[in-house]
C-alpha cells in the first residue's frame, strides 16, 4: 500500500460495500428461521456469520464461475489512473445506494447495486465498449431465474410439504420443520458468502490491479488475506443490521408456519447453488423472497402481503437504472478532479 496508495483506498471501499452487503442482503439467509421461531435472532445472526465465512473461503476453492463473470462483465481497460477513478466512484456510490435501502428497511440487492455501479462506472471510461454483452447477459439470466424460480419452487415446496405432512402429528411435522430449517439456514448462509463474496472479492483485485497499474487481474485465484478480511466484513455487517431486514423480508410479508420456512429456505437453497455452478451473479435477496412470496401464494394469495411484495420490487427495479447513473456521473465527477 505504500507502494500504491490507490490500493488503500479501494480495500477500504471494497470492505465497505462488503459490510453494507452483511447488513442488507446476508439476513436474508435466516429470515424464515426468525419468522417462524425456529432460531432466535441472535442465534440466526451468530450462525449467518459464521457459515457466511466458512461459505466465502470454501466455496473459492469449489467454483470462481462468478468471480469469472464479474471480471468478464465490463472494460476498463485504457487510462489508468481514469478507469481506477471511475471505479471507485462506482463502489461509492454503491455503498450509498445500500445504507440508503437499510436506513428505510428494504432488502435491495447489493449485488446489483455493486454491477450496475461498476457498469456505469466503465461507460464513463469507454463508453458502450466498456460493457461485454455476452457476459453482462449472466446478470440478466440471473435475475429472471432467480425471481421465477424460486417463486415457483416455493409455490411447489409449499404444495409437496402440505401433502406430504397430510395425516401426520404436528408436533411430529413441527419437529422435522425445525430440523430442516437450522440445517438450511446453514446453507443458506454459506452460499450467500459463496455468491456475495466472490462478486466482492473480484472487484477488489481488480481494482488492486489497476492500482498496480496491470491490465487484467491475470487470475481468478484469490489471496488468502482478501479472503479473510471480506468474510469478517460480511459477518460484521450481518450483526450490525441484520434484525432490520428479517423484519422487512419475513415477518411483515408472509405470516408462515414451519413447514412453509422449511419450503421457503429449501428453494432458496436450490436456487442460489445451480447459480453459483453456473456462474449467474444472483442476488440472496431476490432469491429468498420470492421463494418466501411463492411459499405465501402456495397457501393462499391473500396470505401474501402484496403491498410490501410490490415496494421490495420496486426496489429492485429502481436498484439498476439509479446505480448506473450514480456510477456513471460520479465516475465523471472524479475523472474531472482527480
Amino acid at each position: 500500500m505504500a507502494t500504491y496508495p490507490a490500493l488503500a483506498i479501494i480495500i477500504v471501499l471494497v470492505i465497505g460495500v462488503t459490510l453494507v452487503s452483511g447488513a442488507t442482503d446476508a439476513p436474508n439467509a435466516i429470515a424464515t428461521a426468525v419468522a417462524t421461531r425456529v432460531l432466535s435472532p441472535g442465534v440466526a445472526l451468530t450462525l449467518a456469520a459464521v457459515f457466511n465465512f466458512i461459505g466465502l473461503i470454501g466455496m473459492t476453492y469449489i467454483s470462481t464461475a462468478v468471480a469469472h463473470t464479474m471480471f468478464s462483465m465490463v472494460d476498463f481497460s485504457g487510462d489508468t489512473h481514469q478507469a481506477l477513478m471511475a471505479l471507485m466512484a462506482s463502489m461509492i456510490g454503491s455503498i450509498a445506494w445500500g445504507v440508503f435501502c437499510w436506513f428505510f428497511g428494504i432488502p435491495c440487492s447489493k449485488s446489483h447495486s455493486l454491477i450496475a455501479g461498476i457498469t456505469g462506472g466503465a461507460i464513463a471510461v469507454n463508453g458502450w465498449a466498456g460493457v461485454v454483452p455476452s457476459e453482462w447477459a449472466k446478470v440478466v439470466y440471473g435475475l429472471l431465474f432467480s425471481l421465477f424460480a424460486g417463486f415457483f419452487l416455493g409455490w411447489l415446496n409449499t404444495k409437496l410439504a402440505a401433502k406430504f405432512l397430510s395425516g401426520v402429528d404436528r408436533r411430529k411435522g413441527n419437529r422435522v420443520a425445525d430440523i430442516l430449517q437450522d440445517i438450511f439456514a446453514c446453507m443458506l448462509a454459506f452460499l450467500h458468502g459463496a455468491q456475495d463474496g466472490q462478486k466482492f472479492m473480484s472487484i477488489g483485485l481488480m481494482g488492486m490491479a489497476m492500482a498496480m497499474g496491470m491490465e487484467s487481474t491475470g487470475s481468478d485465484g484469490f489471496p488468502m488475506w482478501l479472503m479473510i478480511v471480506c468474510s469478517a466484513a460480511i459477518s460484521l455487517g450481518t450483526f450490525i443490521g441484520g434484525k432490520r431486514i428479517i423484519k422487512s423480508v419475513a415477518m411483515d410479508m408472509v405470516a408462515m408456519e414451519k413447514y412453509q420456512g422449511a419450503a421457503a429456505s429449501a428453494s432458496t437453497v436450490i436456487t442460489l447453488f445451480i447459480s453459483s455452478i453456473t456462474g449467474m451473479p444472483v442476488s440472496t435477496s431476490h432469491c429468498s423472497t420470492s421463494a418466501i412470496m411463492g411459499v405465501g401464494a402456495g397457501k393462499n394469495l391473500r396470505g401474501v402481503n402484496w403491498g410490501i411484495a410490490r415496494s421490495m420490487v420496486l426496489a429492485w427495479v429502481i436498484t439498476f437504472p439509479a446505480c448506473g447513473i450514480i456510477g456513471f456521473a460520479l465516475a465523471r465527477v472524479f475523472m474531472l478532479f482527480f
